[in-house]
């Protein structure tokens, strides 16, 4: 009998490899992607591409419009910072607030349906823009929450939050994708896409992608 887990799959490459990982461990993927009003809107239609190369049981796309409430760029609130230093120690105006707990939150509920017993989320807390959201601390505080705030928990079924990129740098997250055969052509990273998808090479994203592909010794094939 095959394990179940939902998969938070956003399109980019983190979830992508995430996922492989998941699936490489025996576990059925449902997968969740969620249209919360990001600029980059475009990354949608990479996740559906992901989801059938996972081969995902079923790939739920839900509407949580948190453009409505804003405070970040990724949403429509000032622009892309472009060419910014990754070492800074600022939190990015990408930052969006609460999303990861709201996305979470989502795939919990989920996990219940379907009873799965696992979330995956592909967060990295070493090669990333600096995002509280993305801590382990983070993630087991939100493994203690499920287990006070649903029936699965009262009943003694824990979920556990799976963050298998969460201590890799970008390009360890790379060189586990290739060797599972990931195809990263399908997969869009970029913060500010133009019309036809064509990643902007500028913003923090581009430039993480872009340094943990060459650290990796690969040739990225979204590149442009």
């Amino acid at each position: 009998m095959s394990h179940k887990a939902i998969l938070l799959l956003s399109g980019g490459l983190d979830s992508y490899t995430a996922g492989a990982m998941a699936r490489a461990d025996g576990y059925e993927l449902y997968a969740l992607t969620i249209r919360y009003g990001q600029v980059h809107a475009r990354e949608i239609e990479a996740a559906r591409l992901v989801a059938k190369a996972l081969d995902v049981t079923r790939h739920l796309e839900l509407d949580v419009p948190l453009s409505r409430i804003g405070g970040s760029a990724l949403v429509g609130d000032g622009a892309i910072p472009k060419d910014r230093d990754l070492d800074a120690l600022d939190i990015p105006s990408t930052y969006v607030p609460a999303r990861n707990t709201v996305f979470l939150s989502l795939a919990m509920a989920w996990a219940e349906v379907v009873g799965a017993e696992v979330v995956v989320i592909g967060v990295n807390a070493l090669d990333y823009s600096g995002y509280p959201d993305c801590r382990p601390e983070y993630l087991r505080a939100f493994e203690r929450l499920a287990a006070l705030a649903t029936k699965a928990g009262v009943e003694g079924r824990s979920l556990t939050v799976l963050a298998p990129l969460v201590s890799l740098t970008k390009a360890d997250i790379i060189r586990k994708g290739l060797a599972l055969g990931a195809d990263y052509g399908l997969t869009l990273s970029c913060y500010d896409p133009d019309a036809a998808g064509r990643p902007c090479g500028r913003c923090d994203s581009c430039h993480l992608r872009a340094r943990g592909f060459s650290e990796a010794g690969a040739v990225d094939p979204a590149a442009g």
